[in-house]
């Protein structure tokens, strides 16, 4: 009888997608895994919104608006096992080298300064408004599982993944975490 494959997601939130670059640089070795897995929402499928429910789903980047909350939460709600993937996700990262500045100010540089060319800010319904601060995934929900590293390597995506369907807890050794 033949086992159902495991589903994974991933997102990205505030962050520069290289985690997601990591994943994908596990190249052939996630086609030997094809026949045991199945991808959900992911920039890979474009699906926008996960199934009722996913086995493993993996977010990249911090929460920096009310979009990344909902997004992040939707993920909880249907994620079996929560992973924050890179410093992003699990600290901030670089998109919270913002915190301490009034988002006021960064709204009225980022559109209005003196130096651009029709200075105006977007008014937009689409565009979800900014939280005082980005967080780290684990200050909005339950996080499971931490790939760390900037990114984390090819190798440690394709070791968490194994291990699950293994049913064993992923061996990540401390090597392998590198931030470039």
């Amino acid at each position: 009888m033949a086992h159902p494959k495991l589903r994974i997601a991933t997102c990205s939130l505030a962050g520069c997608f290289g985690c997601h670059m990591s994943f994908l640089d596990v190249d052939e070795a996630l086609a030997d895994l094809i026949e045991h897995i199945e991808f959900d929402r992911s920039p890979l499928t474009d699906i926008k919104h996960c199934s009722e429910h996913v086995d493993i789903g993996l977010i990249e980047g911090g929460v920096c608006n009310r979009e990344n909350v909902e997004v992040l939460r939707e993920f909880r709600a249907r994620c079996t096992l929560l992973v924050a993937v890179g410093a992003c996700a699990m600290y901030g990262g670089v998109p919270a080298l913002r915190n301490g500045i009034p988002v006021a100010e960064l709204v009225h540089e980022a559109y209005l300064g003196a130096d651009l060319l029709n200075p105006q800010v977007p008014c937009d319904p689409e565009l979800p408004p900014l939280l005082k601060n980005v967080l780290p995934l684990h200050e909005v929900v339950a996080i499971d599982v931490t790939l760390a590293g900037c990114p984390p390597p090819a190798a440690a995506f394709r070791e968490l993944i194994v291990a699950q369907l293994e049913h064993r807890a992923a061996t990540l050794p401390r090597e392998a975490r590198h931030f470039d």
